[in-house]
């Protein structure tokens, strides 16, 4: 997989959180993914808990932009991607964040094993 290739998968996803759908965001997580969340404090471990939260997160209209990207091969089936987004919602407010994805191929799809997603600590 080139570098190209996996900062598309961040594209798939926001593709996905545009839909507005938990499910189809959830879906792109693997069973026992963990998510380290933007815009709340509990640390989700599972499908369930991933979309309870993306619930809440997609009501308001979030779309990401990539402003730093760190794509990395890691093994065959493991690929990262570390950097800065900015999320726009629907009502023009904006959430400047770092963000790691580490990817797993399973059963021949990339899904998302962990995402850590932080508001920069420093005004911007």
């Amino acid at each position: 997989m080139n570098n190209d290739d996996i900062v598309q998968l961040f594209s798939n996803w926001n593709d996905a959180i545009q839909t507005g759908d938990p499910d189809k965001v959830t879906a792109m997580y693997a069973e026992d993914a963990v998510l380290l969340p933007t815009v709340s404090n509990q640390v989700r471990h599972n499908h369930s808990e991933i979309r309870d939260y993306f619930v809440s997160f997609l009501a308001k209209s979030p779309s990401g932009e990539i402003n730093e990207s760190n794509p990395r091969q890691l093994t065959d089936d493991l690929v990262s991607n570390t950097g800065v987004y900015t999320f726009t919602f629907g009502d023009g407010a904006q959430v400047m964040a770092r963000y790691s994805y580490l990817y797993e191929c399973i059963g021949g799809e990339w899904k998302i094993l962990e995402h850590h997603s932080s508001m920069m600590p420093e005004p911007v």
